[in-house]
């Protein structure tokens, strides 16, 4: 059974840093592509950022280029989002979830309907 916990969320102060996990179980994670998509209050879940099997690909929304970096350890069976320079529209809660193949535009253009195993969330507030 699939399995993904996210983790790493919290209150943080415009400009600050905070650093999301995904733990898998379940599964051999270098498999599988990983997907972090984010919902705000009244909004649709969007895709943040997506990264291959072997971490030799990734895919960014643009409203994140340059402030987050997704990266792997498939040993560790867990995927980060480094999320600086963070601000108040960044607040939302942040999932992860998982499918088999990657896409250049897995995330940039993506609501998430082709993943799975979703997480739970984990809540982002980005205040003052």
């Amino acid at each position: 059974q699939l399995q993904l916990v996210e983790s790493g969320g919290g209150l943080v102060q415009p400009g600050g840093s905070l650093r999301l996990s995904c733990a898998a179980s379940g599964f051999n994670l270098d498999s599988y592509t990983i997907g972090w998509f984010r919902q705000a209050p009244g909004k649709e879940r969007e895709g943040v950022s997506c990264i291959n099997n072997s971490g030799s690909s990734t895919n960014y929304a643009d409203s994140v280029k340059g402030r987050f970096t997704i990266s792997r350890d498939n040993a560790k069976k867990t995927v980060y989002l480094q999320m600086n320079n963070l601000n108040p529209d960044h607040t939302a809660v942040y999932y992860c979830a998982a499918r088999s193949y990657f896409t250049p535009l897995c995330a940039a253009r993506s609501l998430g309907s082709s993943f799975g195993s979703w997480g739970q969330g984990t809540q982002v507030t980005v205040s003052s």
